[in-house]
């Protein structure tokens, strides 16, 4: 039922703003040169000034370049943001080069453009700069300055202690860039896939409204059309039989009637021009059904109900779509049957998705429901493979119900039956709550 391209949603594009990667090239300008200051007047340090300050300001006459020939709010691609993230690595080991190598203390900056690229730049650039960062430091364990200290007592550290902060870099490089970078992924997976959800939503409520406008349409253009009949009538019946117009007042008598018949029929989509109209549970799991039942696959739908009446809730887009979802997984998974079962009582509502396919695999059971998890290998009724394998289905179909007060069981089939079991409960005043009046 999903027909959002998986283009859209497996591979997105990501830029970052040629703006951010300033701000952020501004604030460690400032903050090299506040080091720099605090270090020569404030602790009177012997400092390499004047390298680190032409580093510094080379930094910033590029910043200045970039915001003036490029426009700040245009988003780079990812090559050309890395790029410039491994420009400041350059120029942060340049100034390390001058102020002692990995003895100074700020060789920790090495992190801050690798995070960077974890949160914000594809994998393979982050680790192009990880690599990067990695190499900067190897060379400032052998090749540096010494670290400004003051003269009498100056700060010799063992070799082993350099080892242990380049290894600690190394360490911080890579484990706080992977958790960047899944926590990251993860956050963007489930914004596009909450963006799909919308997508589909807001389709399946356009198509809902038609029923409506339909009803509307038919309404308005009954009186004229009535009134068209009847002056063909007229016309007709005081037209002479050999009359040359004879035929066409009759072909326009009988057209215009024809036209009445299908306005007719569309009055019949719809009473009002609401379009969430109250129906039966059985006439909403029936409409949901009906789709599906010519894919080779028996369903067969039971109605269990105890004393109480049956349920009559709203014809309502986000239950038809996530319920058709849910049957449109067990339909491709079946082998042979699916069974729909539907029980009530005056507290309860429970709809039961039985099919008996393989079940779901043990290693997703407990991520079923999740964004971009997926069981799908060469299903037989998948007709659009590409887009069946993005594992938004279930994420949809769980969160739009979710959405209308139901609460979902994912389970497989206790022996010796076989397949996936999907069960869907609603507080009945949930599922019967009639639609907000508008206002």
């Amino acid at each position: 039922m999903t027909d959002v391209a998986a283009s859209d949603f497996r591979h997105p594009r990501r830029y970052v703003r040629l703006d951010t990667i300033l701000r952020l090239r501004w604030l460690a300008v400032l903050g090299q040169l506040a080091a720099i200051f605090i270090v020569v007047q404030g602790l009177e340090f012997d400092v390499e000034v004047v390298p680190c300050i032409t580093i510094v300001g080379l930094s910033a006459l590029l910043n200045l370049s970039l915001q003036i020939v490029f426009n700040p709010m245009q988003r780079l691609e990812p090559v050309y943001a890395a790029a410039l993230l491994a420009l400041n690595i350059v120029e942060l080991a340049g100034l390390l080069f001058f102020t002692g190598g990995l003895q100074n203390p700020f060789s920790f900056l090495f992190l801050a453009p690798v995070l960077i690229s974890a949160t914000a730049l594809p994998v393979r650039l982050t680790i192009t700069l990880g690599l990067l960062a990695v190499a900067c430091a190897t060379a400032l364990v052998f090749i540096h300055q010494p670290l400004p200290w003051d003269g009498d007592e100056p700060l010799i550290l063992p070799p082993i202690y350099l080892i242990g902060v380049w290894i600690s870099i190394v360490l911080a490089i890579g484990v706080t860039s992977l958790y960047s970078f899944q926590v990251t992924e993860e956050a963007r997976k489930l914004s596009d896939a909450l963006a799909a959800t919308e997508l589909v939503l807001a389709r399946e409520q356009h198509l809902s409204q038609l029923d409506g406008l339909a009803a509307a349409a038919a309404h308005e253009l009954g009186t004229p059309l009535s009134t068209i009949t009847v002056i063909a009538t007229e016309i007709e019946r005081e037209m002479a039989p050999d009359s040359p117009h004879a035929d066409d007042v009759k072909l326009l008598r009988e057209q215009a009637q024809r036209c009445r018949g299908i306005l007719a029929k569309l009055t019949q989509l719809s009473s009002s021009a609401e379009p969430f109209d109250r129906m039966p549970l059985s006439g909403l799991i029936e409409e949901t059904v009906a789709p599906h039942r010519n894919f080779g696959v028996a369903i067969a739908v039971a109605l269990l109900p105890d004393d109480a009446a049956e349920p009559i809730g709203r014809r309502n887009p986000v239950i038809l779509y996530g319920l058709g979802n849910l049957l449109e997984n067990a339909v491709d998974f079946a082998r042979e049957r699916v069974d729909v079962t539907a029980e009530w009582s005056a507290q309860e509502i429970t709809l039961t998705i039985n099919d008996d396919g393989p079940g779901f695999a043990p290693e997703i059971m407990d991520r079923i429901g999740e964004p971009y998890v997926t069981g799908r290998r060469n299903l037989r009724h998948s007709v659009d493979v590409e887009a069946g394998g993005l594992g938004l289905g279930l994420f949809i179909a769980k969160t739009l119900l979710e959405r209308s007060g139901a609460k979902l069981v994912f389970a497989n089939r206790a022996a010796p039956g076989q397949g996936a079991c999907v069960r869907v409960r609603w507080a009945r005043v949930d599922f019967e709550q009639s639609p907000v009046p508008p206002l």
